[in-house]
């Protein structure tokens, strides 16, 4: 049976990368952007240089509508869907929690918390045994934030990561007799472009001093986590959490 992955936010990063090993462990893979399609076509294409079957599909997971046309695509375009990587999500500019606005924090829930929510409804209404599905898989993209708090800089998205915890942890009970594991991947201080999106381009080397390993990590070290994740080797994993933060 053909193997089916949806990698949210796939266009650059820890989504690019992980679509990269998927697609060499022969998963046909849906590569989602909300933005750069520059970026996900390369994807695609090196994808499909190095004999992989891949497509993009454009979608801001923090839109209902976008979403559920997303996956109608997948399911056109490369069938029913067996795995899912929820990674799209966004950091904003550093601050305290007593200048945060609700518009920010707003984004925020809606992008990284209810996002994650929707794409797995939908993950889930294709996998499941219930459903008519065979199975399947759902990684979420968490992170050591959520353990550490992010304190006068992304409390905010610390939390947001929090709430996907507590989530992980509920889907994969709710789901675990209907065929699918659902786990979490917790990465550290990751060499990624998120860093310059919250406006602190430089943050995970300067921070590389307070990890145990005295280095930062690369976006193929928490891939090839998620990929094990997904893949049969994983078979009796599911509600846990797979930290790739070099010990912090």
């Amino acid at each position: 049976m053909d193997q089916v992955l949806l990698i949210t936010g796939a266009s650059r990063g820890i989504g690019a990368a992980t679509a990269l090993q998927a697609a060499r462990r022969g998963w046909a893979v849906a590569v989602n952007y909300a933005s750069n399609s520059l970026a996900a076509d390369e994807v695609v294409r090196s994808i499909r240089a190095a004999g992989g079957s891949a497509i993009t599909v454009q979608a801001d997971v923090g839109d209902e509508a976008q979403v559920m046309a997303m996956f109608e695509k997948v399911d056109a375009k490369l069938g029913r869907l067996t795995a899912l990587v929820n990674n799209a999500g966004v950091v904003d500019m550093q601050a305290r929690v007593d200048q945060m606005t609700v518009a920010r924090l707003e984004r925020m829930l809606r992008i990284n918390v209810i996002g994650s929510f929707v794409c797995a409804r939908e993950a889930v209404r294709r996998m499941s045994t219930r459903h008519g599905g065979s199975g399947g898989a759902i990684v979420n993209l968490s992170s050591a934030a959520a353990r550490l708090g992010s304190p006068g800089q992304y409390v905010d998205y610390a939390a947001s990561k929090g709430a996907i915890e507590s989530f992980t942890v509920g889907l994969a009970k709710e789901v675990a007799d209907e065929g699918i594991r659902v786990n979490a991947v917790r990465p550290g201080l990751i060499d990624t472009e998120i860093h310059a999106s919250g406006g602190l381009p430089d943050r995970a080397f300067q921070l590389a001093a307070t990890v145990p390993m005295k280095r930062t990590g690369s976006a193929d070290e928490v891939a090839s986590g998620i990929v094990w994740l997904l893949s049969a080797e994983a078979s009796y994993v599911t509600g846990t959490f797979l930290d790739v933060t070099g010990g912090r």
